[in-house]
């Protein structure tokens, strides 16, 4: 998997995705399980951009130390805030942003947390029904299942019986001395 932020360079230009890309046809396609994972790798990018496949150098850094290790149009993507869908470097931001970041941060995962649970508990009550209706139907075949077993296995033993009737009947003795 690459880093967050990836780029290829080809002719002197930098290519990567922004939040924008995503937004097109091609983009959408990068949301989709396959592309997910890696959507700032370099995979990423030759999809978007087809063209550049196998051609130009691929490129990544996380060192968000200085913005001298970026190309100029990522460092202004980064500032512009156009790559946020992409990935997150918190090293960017100053005490003042990271504080605001990590309240948003909190907000939104409680959000969630109430969203989750509250999902959570329906599921569990839609299993307990599911469970209690599966439980139903169980005893009600396992119920069947023993009658029809009972059934037939009394009819075995009731062939099986007469089978071994007849036989001896008809003096099939393996062994002389039982004549």
């Amino acid at each position: 998997m690459c880093q967050f932020i990836s780029w290829k360079e080809y002719k002197g230009k930098a290519y990567f995705l922004t939040n924008a890309d995503l937004n097109t046809k091609q983009g959408k396609e990068l949301l989709k399980d396959e592309y997910k994972d890696d959507i700032c790798g370099h995979g990423a990018i030759e999809h978007y951009y087809p063209e550049l496949k196998g051609k130009g150098v691929n490129k990544e850094c996380s060192d968000f130390s200085t913005p001298d290790n970026f190309p100029k149009e990522i460092v202004k993507a980064i500032k512009e805030g156009r790559l946020s869908r992409i990935g997150i470097c918190l090293e960017v931001l100053n005490v003042q942003g990271i504080a605001e970041y990590q309240k948003i941060k909190q907000s939104a995962l409680a959000e969630y947390e109430k969203i989750e649970q509250s999902a959570w508990a329906e599921y569990k009550k839609i299993e307990q029904s599911a469970l209690a209706e599966y439980e139903k139907i169980e005893q009600s075949a396992w119920a069947e299942y023993e009658k029809i077993k009972q059934s037939a296995l009394a009819e075995y033993e009731k062939i099986k019986q007469s089978a071994f009737t007849n036989i001896v009947k008809q003096k099939k003795y393996r062994i002389d001395s039982w004549k």
